[in-house]
């Protein structure tokens, strides 16, 4: 649900223009890019930093009341600030939504539907992931868990590493 709301806003801020703007100001995509290098490397290390500690598995009791859970919370956070510190995603939307517009009509009704058909998109493939990603916890191992969190860790190292190589020129 975090990389859903992230849609809405990187859409928005198409509409709204931000996509231009950071498309033609050196200093602001400099900021949402180093800002994205940072979380990126921040998680990566946070990732080879951890125990490798196998969550609850969904479906089970987790002894928590109704309602999100701590990690249910951070997950939503880290996902959210992810996609909405990408420049790329900004950038994407401001040159991928206009082939779909008819500037004779309303504009805002026509990001409205472009934003809740991405996000429809979106969510329906990130359930496919989760359950993916359900099923196969059910086989990992404290061990595995460990491996999982080292691999993803270096490899979002990795990408914000890459995100720091990336000029404007490139996008």
């Amino acid at each position: 649900m975090g990389a859903a709301l992230s849609d809405g806003v990187l859409i928005a801020a198409a509409g709204l223009g931000l996509g231009a703007v950071l498309a033609t100001s050196a200093v602001l995509f400099n900021v949402v890019k180093w800002a994205g290098v940072a979380y990126l490397v921040w998680l990566g290390v946070q990732m080879l930093r951890s125990a490798g500690e196998m969550g609850p598995v969904p479906g089970q009791k987790n002894g928590q009341g109704k309602g999100a859970s701590p990690r249910r919370l951070t997950l939503f956070r880290k996902s959210f600030l992810v996609a909405v510190t990408n420049p790329k995603g900004y950038l994407f939307f401001t040159a991928f939504l206009p082939q779909f517009l008819n500037p004779s009509e309303p504009l805002l009704m026509q990001y409205a539907r472009l934003a809740l058909v991405f996000i429809a998109v979106d969510v329906a493939v990130m359930a496919i992931y989760a359950g993916l990603g359900a099923k196969a916890v059910q086989f990992l191992s404290n061990r595995g868990a460990l491996w999982l969190d080292r691999t993803c860790g270096g490899l979002l190292i990795i990408l914000g590493c890459a995100l720091a190589l990336v000029r404007r020129s490139d996008v």
